[in-house]
């Protein structure tokens, strides 16, 4: 019941529980700006703002859209009991013949769809489309950071069927809200991906493996404070029940770093996708394009969507 309420209070009311958050996708959306190369910088820092503000859209369309929901995870364990993850075909076709469509979706897809999105952006880029090529540079950079997430490749992905009940939010929201301005962010020099689609898998096989360690050591730090596990905060004038700041310390330096690397990871593999589809659309002059903004009515329904608060589909935390 503790657990619940702490959950309720904290994460429900105040920050998307099924994602990164406001806070990590804007900021791996936002940090990924940085680490692109002089041909790019300039155009995607003058859209920073809109790149950033849209990092959340995907999350917002699941309160519209049932068939959203499989675009953000993969139930790794339901092909492998361990990584790596070679049991799935890569190629989506191929997927499909082997379990079919709805087996898929049902599962999740989100290493297939980023591969689409990929696909839509490289496509943007060549017909010079500004609003396209923002609005896919923001939906992919979401995408990515999901993949990125070890709850993300779990069916376990709440640790509702391990007794962890708010793991998600825990690691995925509290963590970054109390110490991302300790974490190292820097990425160093895109890279030009060959074969982004065996690029995204690895990820996502990196994510996968961790997993195991993502429960553990939850178990290891809540032994560590039998007692502080939860502490009282404030949101606005409300008192709230949440994690202790000393225990996600612990479960964080426990899982060595996991949250901060994972991150990291995660704007690198974004800016080289941005990159890699812009390199393969001929590496147009990104500083004629036309310069006007319209407002996207998908995005603009679905962020009103969100007051009605019901999602539609899977939730990947309850």
């Amino acid at each position: 019941m503790l657990k619940y309420f702490t959950y309720l209070c904290l994460f429900g009311l105040a920050i998307p529980t099924y994602a990164w958050g406001f806070l990590g996708h804007r900021t791996i959306n936002k940090q990924a700006v940085f680490a692109l190369p002089p041909e790019m910088f300039g155009f995607y820092k003058k859209y920073i703002d809109y790149i950033t503000q849209h990092a959340v859209d995907p999350d917002n369309r699941r309160y519209l859209f049932e068939d959203e929901a499989c675009h953000h995870y993969l139930d790794c364990d339901h092909y492998e009991k361990t990584a790596p993850l070679d049991t799935l075909p890569h190629n989506w076709y191929k997927a499909i013949e082997k379990y079919s469509e709805d087996s898929l979706k049902a599962h999740g897809i989100v290493p297939w769809h980023i591969m689409l999105v990929q696909q839509r952006l490289t496509k943007a880029f060549e017909d010079q489309d500004l609003q396209k090529i923002l609005k896919y540079s923001a939906d992919i950079g979401h995408y990515i950071a999901d993949a990125h997430v070890p709850l993300h490749a779990s069916s376990n992905y709440n640790g509702q069927k391990t007794g962890q009940e708010g793991i998600h939010a825990l690691w995925e929201s509290r963590i970054p809200q109390l110490f991302l301005d300790s974490f190292n962010l820097f990425t160093g020099t895109v890279q030009y991906l060959v074969n982004p689609s065996e690029y995204i898998w690895d990820r996502m096989g990196e994510s996968f493996a961790c997993t195991d360690s993502v429960f553990k050591m939850e178990i290891s730090a809540t032994n560590l404070h039998p007692a502080d596990k939860y502490s009282i905060g404030f949101s606005g004038r409300n008192a709230i029940e949440t994690y202790s700041e000393k225990y996600c310390k612990d479960y964080e330096d426990l899982m060595q770093k996991m949250v901060e690397r994972r991150m990291r990871a995660s704007i690198f593999t974004l800016a080289s996708f941005w990159y890699t589809a812009w390199v393969n659309a001929g590496q147009p002059n990104l500083d004629e394009f036309a310069d006007e903004l319209k407002s996207n009515k998908e995005d603009d329904d679905a962020e009103k969507a969100k007051d009605l608060n019901k999602i539609k589909g899977r939730e990947e935390a309850k």
